[in-house]
């Protein structure tokens, strides 16, 4: 599913237009990285905890030599799945039902008096030439 595919789920199972599903998700994800960027930990219950983790300098070791290299310190980004979100994936628990709420068409509006056209006549038919047998 991309971004798209989920908006549009999103505005279907709200019942809300694309515009205002594609400002909320939009809007969710911006949130999430402005906190994030800033060192702070967000956590979305039974779903997702996004992090900025700082790895200190470390020392490690080439598999290929056995030669010890020396590892520089580095921020990297962490998401981890959380518990339900791991057993609806797995299937241990079930999927949550997708509602698509439908909106009732809109009544169709007459259209305006126009003039008739005059009636045509039948096109007259046309002889169809036969073949003769040898």
């Amino acid at each position: 599913m991309k971004k798209r595919d989920l908006i549009q789920a999103v505005a279907t199972h709200t019942d809300v237009d694309k515009k205002t599903a594609t400002l909320l998700v939009e809007g969710t994800i911006d949130v999430i990285l402005a906190t994030v960027a800033k060192g702070e930990v967000v956590n979305i219950s039974g779903f997702a905890k996004f992090a900025k983790i700082n790895r200190p300098a470390r020392m490690a070791r080439n598999p290929a030599t056995g030669e010890a290299v020396k590892v520089k310190a580095k921020t990297v980004a962490k998401i981890s799945a959380l518990k339900g979100f791991k057993d609806i994936a797995l299937g241990v628990a079930p999927a949550p039902k997708l509602v698509t709420v439908r909106k009732p068409a809109a009544p169709a509006k007459p259209a305006p008096a126009a003039k008739k056209p005059a009636a045509k006549k039948p096109a007259a038919k046309k002889p169809v030439a036969k073949k003769k047998k040898k």
